[in-house]
C-alpha cells in the first residue's frame, strides 16, 4: 500500500536511520518504487559510514552521521537500527518535531507506543502519545496479515505456531556465517555422523548456537526469559495479542533457525470461536490485503521461501481444517523477512503519517 498526502500539502522530510544496513538497503529500494510522498530524504548511519553515497529515488545521496542535527526539519524518522540505538535516539527525533517509526524491539511492549500492521490495525498509527509507532518483529509480520484476516471473520481463540526463520533475521553477520558454513560442507559427505558438521565448521558458528548448514537450530532470539522460552517466542505471543487487541489470547510458539538466507516460514494451528471451512478461508485469504493464496498441493502449488523472496505479501498455502476440530485451521505461511518483515511495514506506517493533515 502507498498513501499520498492531500493535494497542496507540503511533502515532509524523511530521515532513514540505519540506511547502510541490510534492512536499510531494502528500504531505499522501496522508497524508490513507491509513490513519492517525501520531500528531502536524509540517509543516516553511524559515523564510520558517513560519507558513503547510496542511490534513492534515482539520485545519489550522501550518508550523514547520526547526531541531533540530522532531525532538523524532518517530519518522519524511520529507525532501522538495533534496539539500544533506537532507545537513545528516537526520543531525540521526537523532541525535534519528527514522528518516529521504529523497527526494533525498543518500544514494542510500551503501552504508550502503538504496534502497527497497516492491513490489520491502521487506526493505531494515529494514536502515538510518545510520538513513536513501533513495527513488529519480522516473524509476527509474516503471521498477522493472514491470521488477522481470519480472526476478523471467525474470531481467534488459540494459536500454536512453529517458525522456520531465515539467517538474515539475525543480521548480515549471520548471512555471512551461513554462506561460509555452506562453503565448508558443499560437495562433502558430511552430515551422516554425530558432530561431523560441527567439527567442520569449527569456530565459524557466527551468531548461532550450533552449525546452521545441513542443520536446523531450535532457538532464535535472546537468552531464555523464563520457563525456557526465547525472546522471539514470547514476542510473537505478546505482539499478536497487542495488535489484535486480544490480551488473553492463548499463543504457544517454537521458533527455529533454518539454513535459508531470506524468507521466514510458519506452520500455524489456529482455533476460532466459530466453525470454519477451507472454502470460506480461501475466499477470505484470496481477497485480503497483503496476502497471496497459493494452495494446490496436488499440483505442487504451495509457498516456499525460495519462491517468495523479494516479494511483499504473506503467501499462504496448505490450508486444512483440523481433522479433530471443526473450529480449527492448519496453514503454512511464507514471507520475505527483510521486506514486509522489516522495511515495508515501516514504510507503510511512515506513508500513513505523511498523509495525515497538518496544521
Amino acid at each position: 500500500m502507498s498513501v499520498r498526502p492531500a493535494p497542496g500539502t507540503p511533502k515532509p522530510g524523511l530521515a532513514v536511520v540505519g540506511a547502510t544496513g541490510a534492512v536499510g538497503a531494502v528500504m531505499l529500494r522501496i522508497l524508490s518504487q513507491h509513490a513519492d510522498v517525501w520531500g528531502e530524504i536524509r540517509l543516516v548511519a553511524s559515523p564510520r559510514s558517513a560519507g558513503r553515497k547510496l542511490a534513492v529515488r534515482g539520485e545519489e545521496c550522501e550518508v550523514v552521521a547520526l547526531t541531533e542535527d540530522v532531525f532538523d526539519g524532518i517530519g518522519v524518522a524511520l529507525f532501522l537500527v538495533p534496539a539500544e540505538v533506537s532507545a537513545r535516539w528516537a526520543p531525540v527525533a521526537v523532541a525535534k518535531g519528527a514522528a518516529v517509526v521504529d523497527s526494533s524491539a525498543a518500544f514494542r511492549a510500551d503501552p504508550d507506543v502503538p504496534l502497527a500492521v497497516p492491513e490489520i490495525n491502521p487506526h493505531a498509527v494515529r494514536l502515538r502519545p510518545r510520538g513513536i509507532v513501533a513495527s513488529p518483529h519480522d516473524t509476527t509480520l509474516t503471521l498477522l496479515p493472514a491470521v488477522g484476516a481470519l480472526h476478523a471473520e471467525f474470531g481467534l481463540c488459540d494459536l500454536v505456531v512453529s517458525s522456520y526463520q531465515a539467517a538474515s533475521g539475525a543480521g548480515r553477520d549471520a548471512v555471512g556465517a551461513l554462506r561460509a558454513q555452506l562453503s565448508l560442507v558443499a560437495g562433502t559427505e558430511l552430515g551422516v555422523a554425530p558432530g561431523d558438521v560441527r567439527r567442520a565448521v569449527g569456530e565459524g558458528l557466527g551468531p548461532f548456537d550450533a552449525p546452521l548448514a545441513l542443520n536446523v537450530v531450535p532457538w532464535t532470539g535472546a537468552a531464555p526469559l523464563g520457563g525456557g522460552w526465547s525472546s522471539d517466542e514470547l514476542a510473537l505471543r505478546s505482539e499478536t495479542r497487542k495488535i489484535l487487541g486480544l490480551p488473553g489470547l492463548r499463543v504457544a510458539a517454537t521458533c527455529v533457525r533454518v539454513p535459508v538466507l531470506t524468507g521466514h516460514s510458519l506452520a500455524v494451528h489456529a482455533r476460532f470461536e466459530r466453525e470454519v471451512t477451507v472454502e470460506r478461508a480461501h475466499e477470505i485469504l484470496a481477497t485480503s490485503p497483503g496476502v497471496v493464496l497459493c494452495d494446490d498441493p496436488e499440483a505442487g502449488d504451495f509457498p516456499t521461501p525460495a519462491d517468495v523472496v523479494g516479494t511483499d505479501p504473506t503467501w499462504v498455502g496448505r490450508v486444512r481444517r483440523a481433522p479433530d476440530d471443526p473450529t480449527a485451521l492448519d496453514l503454512f505461511l511464507c514471507g520475505d523477512n527483510l521486506r514486509k518483515g522489516a522495511a515495508l511495514n515501516s514504510a507503510q506506517i511512515a506513508e500513513m503519517i505523511a498523509a495525515e493533515p497538518r496544521g
